[in-house]
């Protein structure tokens, strides 16, 4: 019998999932604001989950409000030219130690980010245009067996 409800409990624990904080209102954008999205909200509501917010870029060092980076050629690179790849795959190593200690299988992260873009990023020459491809997290993400999503995949229409 006490197998049973260990067996029960086990099985109605609570779902987490990573979540960029950036879209739960937190000013760590590269601009000092947020990307505050009530879809993701909502959405997050509706699955009664356990939210583990993570801004990458922070956990990996650098600072808010800081210089706009992209991809290019595999690198994490500021506008202004500055490698930061370091930094970018600490944060998200970070991470992924974060979504493993607290059991994360899924994640929604921020669309286009060189740490959390899914699906598409910027092209590395900060003009505005998306290619296909993963940020340094999601990648990471990704390998350990996580499920990410962006926030426009919640959107309503």
């Amino acid at each position: 019998m006490c197998r049973d409800i260990g067996r029960e409990q086990r099985e109605k624990r609570m779902e987490t999932i990573l979540v960029s904080a950036c879209l739960l209102g937190e000013k760590c954008k590269y601009s000092g604001e947020s990307n505050y999205c009530q879809d993701v909200v909502d959405f997050l509501k509706s699955t009664g989950a356990e939210i583990v917010p993570v801004c990458p870029e922070i956990l990996g060092g650098l600072p808010t409000p800081r210089t706009p980076a992209e991809i290019r050629d595999e690198r994490v690179v500021t506008e202004d030219g500055r490698d930061v790849t370091a930094e970018y795959l600490k944060g998200a190593g970070e991470t992924l130690k974060i979504a493993q200690e607290k059991n994360c299988r899924r994640a929604v992260l921020k669309d286009r980010s060189p740490s959390c873009g899914s699906g598409f990023i910027y092209d590395g020459n900060f003009a505005k245009k998306l290619i296909p491809g993963d940020g340094m997290t999601v990648r990471l993400l990704k390998e350990a067996g996580i499920c990410v999503c962006g926030e426009s995949s919640l959107k309503k229409s």
